[in-house]
């Protein structure tokens, strides 16, 4: 069965849809299953993967009002082993219309529940807020992914999205893990980065992963070309931070031989990764 995990962070701009779309790529490149859903309105991990709106007709919205399948809604990245559940605009009216619905915090997690052992990963790109769509998947979560971009209020956004994980916890999810915490934008001229990495380091402890993500021009690039940064820029720094991501998630799930693998498409300098 594979695992599913949402990526949430209330705060906008800390890099979540950039951490979903690129970590499952190197994922999918090293054998893995995986599989994104779009939460965000906003669509940008659906047009990150190379799906602009003309080719979207269906997003998960009517499927988390009760109507339709979600395995009819599943679409082949350019990736093998990649696949998206697209976003679209319509998606910001699930917020009010999930209200009055009976069990609408564990809409998605019934959704979600025909298709889980189809893939290894299931990687949710949520909201930038504390909403519903959120709560859904925090819900139908096996476990939370958190990046934290290294600036000072990043860390004023990880106590109440923890405070948030504890209440899901108590009321609907007593399962949920945090899968770690990644830090991204890392800019190792400034002692800003250092200093806000080492005190999520410190409150976190191996919770957070060794490997850092660096701000990066191709990164930033990337989304408006539709493809990760492993097929737009496969030697750049973003690449290589993401790809030692992926093998450090894989060796921590215990796929050592994926680990090896994600670690041979792209070696990781040693900047990427925590001494």
């Amino acid at each position: 069965m594979g695992e599913i995990i949402a990526c949430a962070n209330q705060k906008g701009g800390v890099g979540k849809t950039t951490t979903v779309v690129n970590l499952a790529s190197y994922l999918a490149r090293s054998g893995r299953r995986v599989l994104i859903v779009d939460l965000d309105p906003q669509g940008n991990a659906t047009s990150g993967v190379g799906l602009g709106s003309r080719e979207v007709e269906r997003s998960i919205y009517p499927v988390l009002l009760g109507n339709g399948n979600l395995p009819d809604l599943i679409i082949a990245a350019a990736i093998e082993g990649l696949s998206i559940i697209p976003s679209s605009r319509d998606l910001a009216g699930a917020e009010v219309e999930l209200v009055p619905l009976p069990a609408r915090e564990r809409r998605l997690s019934r959704a979600l529940a025909p298709v889980r052992e189809d893939y290894d990963y299931v990687l949710m790109d949520c909201p930038p807020s504390l909403s519903l769509l959120t709560v859904n998947a925090l819900t139908a979560a096996d476990s939370v992914l958190i990046p934290i971009q290294c600036e000072y209020y990043a860390l004023e956004g990880l106590g109440q999205l923890l405070s948030t994980v504890e209440l899901v916890r108590a009321h609907l999810n007593p399962a949920l893990a945090i899968k770690g915490v990644v830090m991204t934008m890392f800019d190792a001229r400034t002692t800003l980065s250092s200093d806000v990495s080492a005190e999520v380091r410190r409150h976190m402890g191996a919770q957070v992963f060794d490997t850092q993500i660096p701000r990066s021009v191709r990164l930033a690039e990337a989304p408006s070309y539709g493809r990760p940064i492993s097929e737009y820029s496969p030697s750049s720094r973003g690449a290589h931070a993401y790809a030692a991501l992926a093998a450090e998630i894989l060796a921590r799930d215990g796929h050592t031989e994926a680990a090896a693998a994600a670690s041979d498409t792209q070696a990781a300098p040693a900047w990427a990764t925590r001494s």
